[in-house]
């Protein structure tokens, strides 16, 4: 008889943003009449921008001509795109990454659950916490964390870094020694960032005890302030201990289209191993590489009328961010983020618990937001609102919350 993976039933629930749609769903269907305003999944809300949209149109019609046709697309990425990357994203920050480090996909979120695969089961990995979640599902898949503990809401075999609000929601080096180390800056959930002197404590603590970083990126765009890095490779000495996930979904509004890549260095090895060899032996079997279509509008992301358009969008978010994150405070919430990410982090009131604070949000004010702790422990007493939603539903949304 065939046997299961029984690492899944270590997993505690359905996956956090399925048991809001849920929620959500049932309330709505008890209330029919009511408007809900959802600011809870990361999803954008504004259209693709018109030059990036020109590419994919003029793209689409390559594929109708036998001459332009274009069948698979190489396993990890076009030339075209990985070009474009290595001068947008690296050599304009002064990061010395190659194009045949960079591996294009279809998003950040498979790239973190699917690089756990390239080590061993017996690695240890630290996260922090609160924690965006498939960090930690993947690796309990794959049966790398041990049995989870209930009561203290944590796996045996993680090692947890807590967050904390006297420390800016920023981790500390952990006390034991982990293998893997995930970071994600800016943050989600918190929105909170590290100084480019702080992440290169990581980097050089990563390469004293021999671990690797996965370093989770998406939010680049968002970064305003001066000294907060917008890659982990501008750091000295991260070539040799850090691999970078980046996205396309929240720059540039491809939550629907799907691009993203990883950049494994050379230089980053175990032993004489080479993980940028093994990355592209996972890449090359398990996936058939991005559409031509996609990768066009992704090299249009980084022309100079799709900079400028894209900037647009971010600004426009950043300035939902701002309007939440004021609108809060006059509200009387305890408040961060916000400022170099488009994630509001908030107390709840009156020792609610955040399921708590999530029901009362929805049947109180029709908001819905995200309990934190469904990233972890440690979110537990805090709530995310997202800066995603249309300017005109942002408003709404505060008015209705000021008025509890």
């Amino acid at each position: 008889m065939f046997k299961i993976n029984e690492n899944y039933l270590k997993l505690p629930g359905s996956y956090l943003f399925s048991t809001i749609a849920k929620k959500v769903k049932a309330y709505q269907e008890a209330n029919p009449d009511k408007e809900i305003i959802r600011l809870g999944i990361g999803d954008v809300t504004q259209p693709i921008a018109p030059k990036i949209i020109d590419a994919m149109h003029s793209a689409v019609d390559e594929m109708g001509k036998a001459e332009t046709f274009h069948g698979y697309a190489p396993d990890l990425g076009y030339d075209f795109l990985r070009n474009a990357i290595v001068e947008g994203d690296y050599k304009s920050r002064g990061a010395d990454i190659s194009a045949d480090e960079i591996f294009v996909s279809d998003g950040a979120k498979c790239d973190s659950g699917n690089i756990q695969e390239i080590f061993s089961l017996d690695n240890k990995i630290a996260v922090c916490d609160p924690v965006y979640p498939v960090y930690v599902d993947t690796n309990v898949m794959a049966g790398r964390t041990g049995n989870y503990n209930s009561d203290t809401e944590m796996f045996e075999n993680v090692i947890y870094m807590q967050c904390k609000e006297e420390n800016n929601f920023a981790p500390q080096l952990p006390d034991k020694t982990p293998d893997i180390i995930y970071l994600c800056f800016p943050n989600n959930p918190t929105g909170s960032t590290i100084n480019k002197a702080q992440l290169q404590e990581w980097v050089d603590y990563a390469n004293k005890v021999g671990a690797v970083i996965i370093y989770d990126a998406a939010y680049e765009a968002y970064i305003s302030e001066q000294d907060v890095p917008h890659t982990i490779y501008e750091c000295e000495g991260a070539r040799t201990c850090a691999i970078e996930l980046k996205s396309f979904s929240k720059n540039a509004g491809f939550t629907g289209v799907r691009l993203g890549y990883t950049v494994v260095p050379k230089d980053l090895k175990c032993g004489d191993v080479c993980l940028n060899s093994l990355w592209a032996r996972r890449h090359g079997t398990k996936y058939n590489g991005a559409p031509y279509i996609i990768q066009r509008a992704g090299e249009a992301v980084y022309s100079a009328e799709g900079r400028e358009q894209i900037k647009k969008q971010v600004a426009y978010y950043m300035n939902n961010a701002k309007i939440i994150k004021e609108g809060l405070q006059t509200a009387g919430f305890t408040v961060s983020g916000g400022v170099n990410a488009p994630y509001i982090w908030l107390k709840t009131p009156d020792k609610m618990t955040s399921w708590e604070f999530f029901d009362y949000l929805l049947e109180s004010a029709n908001v819905v937001g995200t309990p934190g702790s469904g990233f972890g422990p440690s979110g537990e007493g805090y709530f995310r609102l997202t800066a995603f939603g249309s300017y005109e539903n942002t408003i709404a949304a505060i008015d209705r919350i000021k008025k509890l």
